[in-house]
């Protein structure tokens, strides 16, 4: 299983200096693989490994791409190749795309030792801070909140500076499955060791069990952001003030980002811990974003990033994750299976057939309950809510308190 962890750094004034020179000359590098590439004939496209056996000679004819390390340089090629695949995949699924593009100062922030070329110790720093030492450039700083697990083993590194101005450092992971801790038994999952998860409107999310989480309350964030994009916007494109606006714009992007990332990490954690079976729709967000009036919400949820932070702690933590089709769940009586439309705006769910009546979006995590012990080729349990009636009493746990104690049982 391979996962990442992310710390923040925070190198002197000549390692940073280093730090961008290197991600300068990276840049060229990767605009030079991208030339070499676009002017062979189409019959003669060089390969990532044609390139990669080219580095040498570059080397020799270019002193300054003699400055990096031979992994990271190989890493640069091979991040040109991946880009140029991708393209391809999006192609053969009837996108319309062009060419990969030559990458400006401003779009290329990030450099990759792979396999070799770095070095971490984390007994030279003081508490919760350790030391990375890059070659040829020197030893950053990091702020080490989490250290790297002992049965981990780092793949690669990679330095980026955010659009901010602050460095961060990232450390490519690989556990064996065999050191994962053991998933328990489909057979002995039942309701109340297992949940479904409705990705909702009025609130973050809603459990087959009764709890509601809120959403995070980012108005305020939002507002200052408008107020600083208008700034920016009468400032003079390439002036020292518009440099200046524009570090005050992605300085709040940066903070929402990071309010949202942190929300998730804390949610999924509780999720992974607390059950041993979770079961979530699997939603097409991007269509969600083109058709939607409501568009930003739905971006601020970040819900295919919640649900890829979900999977990669279940495997750590020995939890099931099942994606199910989110079509329907709505609409389907949990109880007896009989559709009902009804409006984005009524928000409770009653059953012409059987009479079942519950709030919309439990009725629709049942609904995810019962697909996800469909997935796992089990029957519907029979201590599930629809069959001991849902509890009136819902649990709601407000966005501030999850942030505040990073669990929901506190």
């Amino acid at each position: 299983m391979e996962y990442s962890h992310r710390y923040h750094a925070y190198p002197t004034e000549e390692v940073a200096e280093g730090l961008q020179r290197h991600l300068n000359v990276h840049r060229q590098l990767y605009n030079h693989v991208r030339w070499d590439y676009t002017n062979s004939p189409e019959d003669d496209k060089p390969s990532e490994y044609d390139q990669n056996n080219k580095l040498p000679e570059w080397k020799r004819k270019w002193s300054v791409f003699a400055e990096l390390h031979s992994k990271a340089a190989q890493a640069t090629v091979a991040r040109f190749h991946r880009n140029l695949s991708n393209l391809r995949k999006k192609k053969e699924k009837g996108y319309n795309v062009g060419r990969l593009k030559r990458q400006s100062p401003t779009d290329y922030r990030s450099v990759t030792y792979n396999q070799s070329g770095f070095d971490l110790d984390e007994k030279r720093g003081r508490e919760r801070y350790a030391y990375v030492r890059f070659s040829k450039i020197g030893w950053v700083k990091i702020r080490y909140h989490r250290p790297i697990p002992d049965n981990a083993t780092v793949k690669e590194v990679t330095f980026k500076k955010e659009t901010t101005g602050e460095w961060f450092v990232s450390f490519g992971l690989e556990t064996n499955e065999a050191d994962l801790p053991e998933k328990s038994d489909v057979e002995s999952l039942g309701a109340a060791n297992s949940v479904g998860i409705d990705l909702g409107i009025l609130n973050y999310i809603h459990t087959s069990d009764g709890t509601t989480v809120d959403w995070l309350d980012l108005e305020d964030k939002y507002e200052r952001l408008r107020r600083e994009q208008r700034k920016l916007s009468r400032r003079e494109k390439g002036s020292n003030n518009y440099e200046k606006q524009r570090y005050e714009v992605a300085k709040i992007k940066r903070h929402i980002r990071r309010k949202v990332l942190d929300y998730q990490h804390k949610l999924t954690m509780w999720l992974v811990r607390e059950y041993d079976a979770v079961f979530v729709e699997d939603l097409d967000v991007k269509g969600m974003l083109e058709k939607s009036h409501n568009a930003r919400n739905k971006q601020d949820a970040a819900w295919r990033q919640f649900i890829t932070l979900l999977e990669y702690k279940a495997e750590l933590y020995g939890t099931h994750v099942v994606q199910v089709e989110a079509r329907g769940t709505t609409k389907e009586c949990a109880r007896c299976g009989v559709e009902t439309s009804k409006p984005i705006w009524v928000r409770e769910h009653s059953c012409p057939s059987c009479g079942f009546e519950c709030d919309r979006d439990a009725n629709a995590a049942m609904n995810v309950l019962q697909r996800g012990f469909s997935e796992l080729g089990l029957g519907w349990p029979e201590d599930t809510p629809v069959e001991t009636a849902l509890p009136t009493d819902i649990h709601s746990v407000s966005a501030k308190r999850v942030v505040e104690t990073g669990s929901l049982r506190a």
